[in-house]
């Protein structure tokens, strides 16, 4: 095991401020929060989860403008923008996640805002539009929140309308053009009825650009409103509900190509070195395609709460979700048409929850039933003219998925005494999809030409247990040991293209151990939480590409197999500091260690010709991908007082982040060599803010930087080397500034 030097040097630094400051000063104590992640309210500190909760202060304490912006405040998560796509997020926790935004892959960490779920990746690259708090829940959740929770959940909740007016606008403004407005609004209209209306624009420049065509890519251009009613006509009747609508229109998002890109012939198209240069955030793109994306997501929910009694509760959740888009995306990130595709998927979901809660005496028992429909129809536009030069290539594909889920589970804990709590739980899931799929090659080269077109319809079920003991040792000392199965379900390949590539993958599984103590230390000015675990990974589904010839086939046949590759083994353990050793300071520490290895990565292909049959590769040797062995983050601000005219507070912090492969396939089956393209080195980022509030806090002025030391860093990499060796990366912003000025009723 090896721990960075400088990152342990400052960790214990950190340590000793907060030990050494706190002892002197009683009268500061740490931002207690309440969070729902075992779907009842109750104190970060005594919840048996690893859990890490922002609030609203939190939030804007650090400038955060987008739920990306959480990017190295959790320790052992990866959370950044989807590779080629504005609107979709990558979301790794543990090193279990999914980066692949085709419609036909489930998430592996599930989102939720208000307890809705939402079924694919696209769509959660959200703006922090008039949020209460952040929960992110790490390892399994499938007990109390379902299929596709395999790595955790994210949980966002919104402000609920109430009895009191609370009004907030804000303006930033910032380099590459930034500029961005949000309104949130909401009060009664009488003492039964309140409602909430949270409006927002947002437009800023590329930070990427063609020096050929000067246009930008990597920019923003959206527009989101949402409107809340919270009804309550008794004092056992509520009546939540919400109505949403994003729309983008932006240029798409493009990386840096990172190897030789060849044609199936042989012949050089773009000839790189095999370690690539510096990236300058310039990209050239193929000139000939509208290169832009469009983005539409709506939705509407209701959450019905009844109270029987004082022990029992009911609550009904039901939702529609749908989102349009039609993403051009350059994956080759270079003028030649190698691997251009468009991606115009329409996606709907109806989903209903009901619930009960009893509480009496020594029991807490959580249950219910859940039901999803999805449906999800794409059509695609594969252009590779220079993969198959002199010819031309046009594949289009037509496809449409529709999922029933059906679920039953129910979670007790029982107080054994004061001190020891004993909790269980249990899920059932059963799903069923069904998979229709066409796909139509076009060329002046007679032998690509053809339609393969297949339906399919498969089923899995699963069980999920939870078990989990605590130990309240006093008020402030909290343990906690949990054993959680996670389930992700299984699919179809949505991108068969070739006889005898329709067969189904089937559900990954994981068993998760994890121990915990959660501490409030120095009359409560200090919070410390630590969290070791362990977790077996099985029938982990693996994207990968191979390229099989023939000698009747001059070109290759490019299949894109999903496998359910074997096992991982990952531990690891998680430390999260937070002190208020003194009025008006503020100070974070947290620290994830990650150990993420393959057991068992088979895979068994065709020989290439001349040779027949079949061989089979191992591919435990290779390195997990978005799973760094070190992630921290150190973080301070300190409040001056003005005396009366105001006060101001001056923050930062810095982010630590270890080598981590960005691909499943990251390195040369062979000679066993990393690809640089597909690796991130170590990294650090920094970032400050300086912001100033009138005596009544009702008006602020902020000015924020990030990413100060302008650190060029890959956050995801697609990897498609089947089809002329294209690897591409993708990038974080460099060094960027807003000024935020702020008003709050």
């Amino acid at each position: 095991m090896r721990f960075n030097l400088k990152l342990a040097l400052a960790a214990s630094a950190a340590w000793s401020v907060f030990a050494g400051v706190a002892a002197a000063a009683p009268e500061a104590t740490v931002e207690e929060l309440v969070v729902t992640a075992r779907r009842t309210e109750e104190n970060l500190q005594s919840t048996p989860v690893a859990i890490t909760a922002f609030s609203e202060k939190a939030l804007e304490r650090q400038g955060a403008l987008a739920i990306t912006d959480l990017q190295g405040a959790v320790p052992n998560m990866n959370l950044v923008q989807g590779r080629g796509s504005s609107n979709a997020t990558n979301i790794y926790i543990r090193g279990v996640g999914q980066p692949d935004a085709l419609q036909t892959f489930d998430p592996a960490v599930g989102v939720y805002v208000d307890d809705v779920y939402y079924s694919r990746i696209r769509g959660t690259q959200f703006d922090l539009l008039d949020l209460a708090r952040v929960e992110v829940l790490r390892g399994p959740q499938g007990t109390l929140y379902g299929k596709n929770t395999i790595g955790g959940a994210l949980k966002l909740v919104t402000q609920a309308p109430g009895q009191t007016v609370r009004s907030k606008a804000s303006v930033s403004v910032g380099d590459y053009g930034l500029f961005e407005a949000k309104l949130g609004l909401s009060g009664p209209v009488s003492d039964t009825l309140a409602l909430g209306l949270s409006a927002m624009g947002s437009t800023r420049d590329g930070y990427v650009t063609d020096p050929v065509n000067h246009r930008d890519y990597n920019d923003k251009n959206t527009v989101a409103v949402r409107g809340a009613l919270a009804w309550t006509p008794t004092d056992a009747y509520r009546l939540d509900a919400s109505v949403d609508y994003t729309h983008d229109k932006s240029a798409m998002t493009v990386g840096q190509p990172t190897s030789t890109l060849a044609s199936a012939f042989g012949a050089v198209l773009q000839a790189l070195p095999a370690v690539p240069a510096e990236y300058k955030f310039q990209t050239v793109t193929t000139p000939t395609l509208p290169n832009s994306t469009r983005f539409e997501h709506w939705g509407a929910s209701a959450t019905q709460t009844y109270k029987v009694s004082d022990a029992l509760t009911l609550k009904a959740i039901t939702a529609y979700r749908g989102l349009s888009s039609d993403d051009y995306i350059d994956i080759d990130a270079t003028a030649v048409k190698l691997g251009d595709v468009l991606v115009a998927p329409d996606q709907t979901q109806v989903s209903q929850e009901v619930q009960a809660a009893y509480t009496n005496g020594a029991w807490n028992v959580v249950g219910g039933v859940y039901y999803l429909r999805e449906k999800v129809t794409s059509h695609q536009e594969a252009y590779a003219d220079a993969f198959v030069a002199p010819f031309t290539f046009l594949r289009t594909i037509d496809d449409s998925l529709t999922t029933t889920s059906w679920a039953g589970y129910v979670n007790a804990s029982y107080s054994v005494s004061d001190a020891l709590r004993v909790s269980a739980g249990l899920r059932y899931t059963q799903d069923e999809k069904k998979y229709f799929r066409t796909t139509s090659t076009f060329s002046n080269f007679a032998a690509l030409n053809g339609k393969f077109a297949f339906t399919a319809k498969e089923s899995w079920d699963d069980v999920s247990p939870m078990v989990s003991v605590d130990y309240q040792a006093n008020d402030d000392l909290f343990f906690y040991g949990r054993v959680a199965k996670g389930f992700k379900s299984g699919g179809f390949n949505g991108r068969a293209n070739n006889p005898g590539e329709e067969q189904p993958y089937n559900p990954e599984t994981v068993v998760s151990y994890e121990a915990g103590v959660k501490s409030q230390l120095f009359d409560r000015r200090v919070r410390a939480n630590a969290t070791v675990f362990y977790n077996d990974y099985q029938d982990f589904q693996a994207r990968i590409g191979r390229a099989v010839t023939s000698p009747s086939q001059p070109i290759p046949s490019i299949d894109f197999a999903v496998l359910n590759a074997g096992q991982l083994e990952i531990y690891g353990a998680e430390l999260e500091l937070a002190a208020n050793p003194i009025p008006g300071l503020s100070l974070n520490a947290d620290v994830g260690y990650l150990h993420a290895e393959y057991g068992e990565f088979k895979e068994q292909r065709a020989a290439s010709a001349p040779a027949t049959g079949f061989i089979t590769l191992d591919r435990a040797w290779q390195t997990p991908a978005f799973s760094p062995e070190w992630t921290a983050r150190l973080a301070g601000s300190y409040e001056f007082d003005l005396g009366g005219k105001g006060y101001v507070t001056v923050g930062g912090q810095a982010r630590y982040r270890s080598e981590m492969a960005l691909a499943v396939d990251n390195a040369n089956l062979t000679t066993r060599a990393k690809f640089p393209g597909m690796w991130q080195s170590s990294y650090w980022l920094y970032d400050a803010q300086i912001v100033w509030e009138n005596a009544d806090r009702s008006l602020s002025a902020g000015l924020y930087g990030k990413n100060l030391a302008d650190e060029v860093y890959k956050t995801d990499a697609q990897e498609f080397s089947s089809v002329g060796g294209i690897r591409t990366a993708y990038y974080g912003a460099p060094r960027t500034w807003f000024v935020t000025v702020a008003y709050k009723y």
